[in-house]
């Protein structure tokens, strides 16, 4: 990570929010694309490719296992090596700070004929790597964590077929599993807690993978050893990138906004249901495909209710909590978020994190262990104007949309992390003001 930057954030927009964006392309699809292109057979192609760093972690360590990819802008284009076509790296494969790659890289690494050794960033480096390299040992897998934390060394073998109840509703451990089944000797069944995001089921169907889903929602069965065939995908724009402006444009007075061709997945539109349910304004046109559900939203300023979410709520919404406490901190009453305990092992403590930052601006925030008690009545005023990201993209983004609704100037220090997920968060943001 680069030195900490610091960044004025400009204040209330008078006039409101306006304009149309294309939100840069799905880092949970970008990252699965390349890895699916990979152990395919032939080429595939993805246009709109996130080019966030996270993404392009992904994309180097596939370099350095063999697979011949090419990147030109937001276009990639990949030589699938098969699904035992993968080498041995000369040295370790280098995370960055993306949790999704080394957790799904893990599973797909255990039943390759060699070893890999993963590193990773400060941060990246103190989250929990044993939720999936515990389960990944009940199929033969051997990966040595580091006291459950990185560096993770995994020494590929031959892995055999399980049963297996997740312990966590984590859509990373879901698909790290999958990618090991992939290489089993016999077909898997993986039950989850509550059903999470189904990109990868979604994308190993359209790559020739044989993976269902049971009636119950929860269950997956996936068949072992498939010849899967290169693809040409457009990567749809990123809900969880969306989001940001969704929430901006709810709250700024006489806001209207139109975010073009989002991906609609109904495993990631949790916060569009929250915002509903919170007297949102927000319309959708959707469009036909192959794939991922996609379409336009158009986005109008709000007065908005305060809100009870609880754990059945947090998968799909994960990554939007920030955002879900930002709205509740300007609806007309006293919210409550909990459940979200898995906020405090992300790139940061984000529970922690937040109530730290949304005191600084005079929301009334309580800390619970597992969420926040939040009071959107009382108005905000700014007790101290420099603002932290904590190394989090979500935090330095959810920061930045939280500016419009000061009065004072006030300034971010570690604007970059928001490279991450989103390196043009602040130019898009501008375009709108």
């Amino acid at each position: 990570m680069e030195a900490h930057q610091m960044k004025t954030l400009k204040g209330k927009p008078t006039g409101g929010l306006h304009g149309t964006l294309v939100v840069p392309g799905d880092k949970s699809i970008s990252h699965r694309g390349i890895m699916l292109g990979a152990i395919s057979e032939g080429t595939t192609k993805l246009s709109h490719f996130l080019t966030s760093a996270d993404c392009l972690s992904t994309l180097a360590a596939f370099q350095q296992l063999g697979v011949p990819i090419e990147r030109v802008g937001t276009n990639v284009t990949i030589q699938g090596v098969g699904l035992h076509g993968l080498h041995a790296s000369g040295q370790p494969l280098d995370m960055g700070n993306s949790g999704t790659t080394t957790r799904l890289i893990m599973g797909l690494l255990a039943g390759q004929n060699f070893d890999t050794t993963l590193i990773g960033d400060q941060s990246l480096s103190k989250r929990p790597m044993r939720r999936v390299s515990e389960p990944l040992a009940r199929m033969g897998a051997t990966i040595e964590t580091t006291d459950g934390h990185l560096p993770v060394t995994i020494k590929g073998r031959r892995l055999r077929a399980t049963h297996y109840q997740l312990k966590v509703a984590s859509a990373q451990v879901k698909s790290a599993m999958i990618l090991a089944a992939l290489q089993a000797t016999e077909p898997s069944t993986l039950t989850e807690l509550l059903p999470t995001r189904d990109h990868t089921e979604r994308m190993l169907t359209a790559f020739g993978g044989q993976i269902n889903t049971a009636a119950d929602g929860v269950t997956i069965t996936v068949q072992p050893q498939p010849h899967l065939f290169g693809q040409t995908m457009t990567v749809p724009g990123d809900m969880s990138s969306a989001a940001f402006f969704i929430t901006a444009a709810s709250l700024v007075p006489g806001s209207t906004i139109t975010l073009k061709d989002v991906g609609l997945n109904k495993t990631r539109t949790g916060l569009l249901d929250i915002l509903r349910r919170m007297g949102g304004k927000v319309t959708i046109s959707t469009e036909p495909t192959n794939g991922e559900p996609i379409g336009d939203l158009t986005v109008q300023s709000a007065d908005l209710k305060p809100i009870e979410i609880g754990k059945d709520d947090i998968p799909a919404v994960i990554d939007e909590l920030p955002l879900v406490a930002l709205l509740a901190a300007k609806a007309n009453g006293v919210s409550r978020i909990t459940g979200a305990e898995e906020l405090r092992v992300k790139e940061t403590d984000r529970i922690s994190a937040i109530v730290t930052e949304f005191k600084k601006l005079g929301i009334a925030i309580e800390e619970l262990p597992d969420g926040f008690v939040i009071d959107g009545r009382k108005p905000w005023r700014v007790t101290d104007p420099n603002l932290d990201a904590h190394d989090d993209h979500r935090i330095g983004m959810v920061l930045g949309i939280a500016a419009l609704l000061v009065d004072t100037p006030v300034t971010l220090t570690g604007a970059e992390s928001v490279g991450i997920s989103y390196p043009a968060f602040f130019d898009d943001l501008d375009k709108l003001l």
